[in-house]
């Protein structure tokens, strides 16, 4: 039983917070309808991105044999057959398309356009300098949009943008630290990495740290928001978010502990209490007004 939670990979689940961001900056959390439908589109992204991974594993599972802990997983270990994995997987996303349907048609053409660009990805994107980063990255905004049409609101484009270049920056992060971890080995575990090197990921996490920052600081402050929230206040979470960002770069460049995101967000203190203040400040200002 052990293996087969761990075949589901419930720790990734952290990337699905991203759906409750509609739910935030609509202020829509006032209302108990809309924080159960958000919680019931959480539990469906997780079903649906576990059947994902699963496929991925399945076909990485050669690959992954080389690698010193995703080894471990029960497909590369040998503890779970690969048959029985498919036949896991394909009932996770019809479970999880069905279930989608549920809420409503939006959100189900979301979970469906997720499926199909992380299917594309496992099978031939995850090959491609840059568009391997970019097809990750923008399943993150998927999770996003998914989570606003939910509950039937609009989310801004500024927080969209804002998400992908998040997103971009954990998936950059995480490509520059298994070069360095893996050494030689990393082009044996994942063949893209022979297109990338040190030098130009540093170069992009620059890029979209810098952006990722600017946006955010252009979001709070942007006319519509402005118009849309009654408050320009947005602007003092500014601070959460770049220590978020600076903290998360130290764990990258000297603990070299960005090869599983959500491994960070799970044990590292600091991160928490600050994603935790946070959450707390956009409620506290967003009640306010």
């Amino acid at each position: 039983m052990i293996d087969y939670l761990k075949l589901l990979r419930p720790q990734q689940w952290t990337k699905n917070v991203f759906i409750f961001a509609g739910l935030i900056f609509s202020r829509q959390f006032y209302y108990t309808e809309s924080i159960i439908t958000s919680i019931f589109a959480f539990f469906i992204f997780s079903i649906l991105s576990s059947g994902i991974y699963i496929l991925n594993d399945i076909f990485d599972y050669e690959e992954d044999k080389l690698h010193p802990v995703k080894s471990k997983r029960p497909i590369a270990a040998g503890k779970i057959k690969r048959k029985t994995a498919w036949i896991i997987l394909v009932l996770l996303i019809i479970i999880s398309l069905l279930l989608a349907r549920l809420i409503n048609n939006s959100f189900f053409y979301i979970c469906l356009i997720y499926s199909g660009m992380m299917i594309l990805y496992s099978l031939r994107v995850k090959h491609i300098i840059i568009l391997d980063i970019l097809f990750v990255a923008i399943g993150y905004v998927l999770r996003a949009i998914a989570g606003a049409v939910a509950i039937r609101v609009e989310i801004s484009s500024w927080l969209l943008l804002c998400t992908l270049l998040l997103a971009l920056f954990l998936v950059v992060s995480k490509r520059r630290t298994e070069i360095i971890i893996l050494g030689k080995d990393a082009i044996k575990h994942r063949k893209i990495l022979s297109h990338y090197s040190v030098d130009l990921l540093n170069q992009m996490i620059a890029i979209v740290t810098s952006a990722c920052i600017v946006s955010y600081c252009l979001y709070t402050l942007a006319p519509e928001t402005v118009s849309k929230f009654h408050t320009k206040n947005l602007i003092f979470t500014v601070p959460f978010v770049i220590y978020g960002i600076f903290r998360y770069l130290y764990l990258t460049y000297r603990k070299l502990e960005a090869d599983i995101p959500e491994k960070i967000l799970l044990t590292d203190l600091p991160l928490q209490i600050c994603l935790i203040f946070w959450m707390i400040a956009c409620i506290f200002i967003l009640t306010r007004v």
